[in-house]
């Protein structure tokens, strides 16, 4: 207890003579309440003397985060535990003292005798202000060090049981101090050549302290050091100790600031003098590269990481290698570097070796197919057959698959259903438009913004060597002086060779045999033939009325349901609705229109559901103009009479089937054709030959040699605005001609498709399906179609022909015979072949 007296007497006079009468404010926070001024009144010497010699008592603590205050620091800091407010507030209730101590758990909101380092410092409280946010600035100056025993048990602050450390006296006065102070300033001096702000503050002082220990502790409040080693500094109760530790920390941090200097000048020598922002980069640079961490090492590293794990052929990972060597000689900061490094990144993710397990499971296939797509029974028969096949090889050398019909007749879907039965990942890559053969092949990296093209950056994406590859809309590549799009899918489609297809970019051969491609088209005309000679062909032909009803019953209708909001029970569509949406507000071979109506009805449906309170809503025939408004199609039934010059012909179109009426004209003239309407080349060479057959007949049907040179004709087809063309109306035109000219009448309820040679032939046709749909949905009750066209007949669903009368002509006189109203009574001998 005697040497704790004699600490405390040691420092107590150098205070008393400062605090007695002093008064304190604060001129740059009077915006602020101050609470109070803490002036310090005269205290009678005896009383403040035996306050501090009182050993016993018990002083109010703080604990600071992040902050060490040493003796002789006079600083201010903001408190906002109200444990800590409490704790200034009682201190300035007594005797202005408190004790302050460092956490060493930063995170502890309440903190007890392990959370803290056992030194701190004993200061005086100078001031207290309010601040907004329930915060309170304090300002202390310290008086001396100390030691807490204990915490006691009180909740409204902390108190603590503190042991006043003495300042060491025994080198006061001798050579040993002296020689100290003179190292210390040395060594501070070398300090502050690198931190002059630092030197010039404390240049004047330093010669005003005289006490080695007051030197040691100034130096340690002035310099920016961390808290913890501020911490180490007050800890150290011996002058030798302390002098140790601060010197220690300055020969550090003098050592640090000298590389830092040389690594900055260094920097200075590489770049121009404005180029800051490239001079910080640098520098961190530098900084890495005496870590040994910097020139790309660390991307490098992990590249060979990848590049050890990495199942590919030994060509492949030799390339890889050496990418990787050149990547590390590059500046980190150059456009190169990044050109570098992405390719490597490409490289490594391609999935060179690695596969997917295929299900090879077909029963599973079907069911997949069946659950997702209505009707089209031949399409799912073609695919899995194609399936079966590619399961019994397993080489991939199977044909590429093609899909090819309208739009909206559930091909993209299909190839979905393809992926999910057989278990591959499913990539679909969109060539409509694409014109450039980079696209496909890849750019050369030689070139800016260079870049994989869409197959390999498919496999990437895929992230399997055996993935499902859609192919959309590939009659829709075009080629231009960049280079033909359509050429370079020869060698992606080629089973031959696609097992080392090369791409710019890549550089290097990559295996696309095991990839399973389905393309789509629209229409296969449009396809270059030594690309359609590399994939099989499937016809998705266009839906049934039928179809399109049970389509939307069983999916659409559940499908817009989820989208809107509704509940099944919360909005009913009859059936009569639905085959009146089909019939008199779509037109099309899908059903994407379909699904668009019944979308609509459901909106407007969800919104009397909300506005109106109704639980239920039924849509019948006799609301659908309530919610589509008017009808938008109407029929185009057959002609109820039998007229002159007009044949009812079939047309097939990328959207599905059309009647197509052909109206012929014979009036006073010399011999000329019009032929009107935006007929193709095609069509217009059809009306010709047509004539030519006509007048190549006129005996048969008593024609007087010069009608044909006194009268004009006029060959017309309806709705002039649309074009048309095509090679199936050469019957149609004849019929109609010879019509016009002998005044026979044409049946109405006939329709027919075909073409025709000069001596009479017809021809076969294509798109069957869909004109025998059409005339199906005219009305016509008898249908024409060429002999070679049978077995195309023989396809289509019994459903589609059911009510039709369909006839196979080889020649125009079976036509004739069919189509003209007693046409036997009106020719002579007649011309068949």
């Amino acid at each position: 207890m005697r040497s704790y007296a004699r600490g405390t007497k040691a420092v107590l006079p150098k205070y008393l003579a400062a605090r007695v009468g002093e008064t304190h404010f604060c001129s740059s926070l009077n915006e602020h309440e101050i609470k109070h001024t803490g002036m310090m009144k005269r205290m009678d010497k005896e009383r403040i003397t035996q306050s501090v010699l009182n050993i016993e008592e018990k002083l109010p603590a703080v604990a600071l985060r992040g902050m060490t205050i040493l003796p002789g620091a006079i600083i201010h800091f903001d408190l906002s535990r109200k444990k800590s407010i409490l704790a200034v507030e009682e201190a300035m209730t007594q005797d202005q003292r408190i004790f302050l101590v460092t956490q060493k758990d930063m995170q502890a909101e309440d903190p007890g005798y392990e959370h803290v380092y056992p030194v701190g410092t004993i200061a005086l409280v100078k001031q207290i202000i309010k601040v907004p946010n329930n915060i309170v600035r304090v300002m202390v100056e310290g008086i001396s060090r100390g030691r807490l025993i204990s915490f006691a048990d009180r909740e409204d602050y902390l108190e603590g049981a503190i042991e006043v450390m003495e300042e060491p006296e025994e080198l006061k006065g001798t050579v040993q101090e002296e020689a100290m102070v003179r190292q210390i300033k040395d060594l501070f001096e070398g300090y502050a050549l690198f931190y002059p702000k630092t030197g010039v503050s404390l240049e004047r002082h330093l010669n005003d302290i005289t006490g080695l220990g007051q030197l040691l502790d100034q130096l340690t409040i002035n310099m920016p050091l961390s808290f913890d080693k501020k911490q180490s500094v007050l800890s150290a109760v011996d002058l030798e100790e302390r002098f140790d530790t601060l010197s220690s920390i300055l020969a550090n941090e003098t050592e640090i600031a000298k590389v830092r200097t040389e690594l900055t000048e260094r920097i200075k020598g590489r770049v121009e003098k404005n180029q800051k922002e490239y001079l910080l980069r640098e520098q961190m640079q530098f900084i890495k590269e005496e870590l040994g961490e910097g020139n790309s090492f660390s991307d490098a590293s992990q590249f060979e990481e990848e590049l050890e794990k990495l199942k590919a052929d030994k060509e492949v990972k030799d390339k890889i290698r050496k990418e990787i060597s050149r990547f590390k000689s590059l500046s980190q900061n150059s456009s190169e570097s990044s050109v570098e490094r992405g390719y490597i990144e490409t490289l490594l993710d391609l999935p060179w070796e690695k596969k997917s397990k295929d299900n090879t499971d077909l029963t599973k296939a079907e069911e997949i197919l069946k659950r997702d797509h209505y009707g089209l029974e031949q399409v799912k028969e073609r695919i899995l057959e194609s399936l079966a096949v590619r399961c019994l090889t397993k080489q991939g050398q199977t044909p590429i698959i093609c899909l090819a019909g309208p739009p909206g007749t559930g091909k993209t879907s299909i190839a979905k259903s393809v992926a999910e039965a057989m278990n591959k990942k499913y990539v679909r890559i969109s060539l409509g438009g694409v014109r450039d053969e980079a696209e496909i092949r890849g750019h050369r990296r030689t070139y800016v913004g260079a870049m994989p093209g869409r197959i390999i950056a498919g496999l990437r994406q895929a992230g399997v060597k055996n993935p499902l590859m859609l192919l959309d809309e590939i009659d829709k590549v075009s080629s231009d002086y960049k280079g033909d799009t359509s050429s370079a899918l020869l060698e992606v489609l080629d089973a031959e060779q696609n097992n080392k297809f090369r791409d710019h970019y890549v550089e290097v051969p990559v295996d696309l045999s095991e990839v399973l491609f389905i393309a789509t088209a629209n229409s296969l005309a449009q396809i270059p033939r030594p690309l359609l000679d590399r994939m099989e062909i499937i016809e998705v032909t266009s839906y049934t009325a039928n179809e399109k009803f049970h389509i939307a019953k069983e999916h659409l209708t559940a499908k817009q349901l989820e989208k809107n909001g509704l509940k099944k029970e919360q909005l009913i569509i009859s059936d009569s609705a639905l085959k009146r949406i089909i019939e008199g507000y779509t037109r099309e071979a899908g059903v994407r229109e379909l699904e668009r109506k019944i979308g609509s009805i459901c909106r407007k449906a969800a919104r009397e559901i909300l506005q109106q309170n109704k639980t239920s809503i039924k849509v019948t025939v006799s609301k659908l103009e309530k919610y589509l408004g008017k009808e938008k199609y109407t029929s185009d039934k057959a002609n109820d009479k039998d007229e002159i010059g007009i044949v009812r012909g079939l047309a097939w179109t990328s959207v599905g089937g059309e009647t197509l009426q052909i109206e012929v004209n014979m009036m006073p003239g010399k011999g000329e054709i019009d032929l009107t309407g935006q007929m193709g080349d095609v069509m217009k060479e059809s009306a010709i030959t047509g004539m030519s057959y006509v007048r190549s007949v006129s005996k048969d049907y008593k024609i007087p040699q010069d009608t044909f040179k006194k009268n004009d004709f006029h060959i017309h087809i309806p709705e002039g605005a649309v074009p048309k063309d095509g090679p199936s109306a050469g019957i149609t035109m004849a019929t109609a001609i010879l019509s016009a000219i002998t005044n026979i009448p044409v049946k109405a309820q006939v329709a027919m498709t075909g073409e025709i040679t000069l001596r009479g032939r017809v021809l076969p046709i294509g798109g069957l399906k869909e004109k025998i749909l059409a005339a199906k949905t005219a009305g016509i009750k008898t249908v024409l179609v060429p002999k070679k066209n049978e077995k195309d007949v023989e396809e289509i669903a019994g459903e589609i022909k059911s009510g039709l009368s369909i006839h196979f002509v080889e020649n125009m006189g079976e036509v004739l015979s069919y189509a003209l109203v007693n046409a036997d009574s009106h020719i002579g001998k007649g011309k068949k072949e």
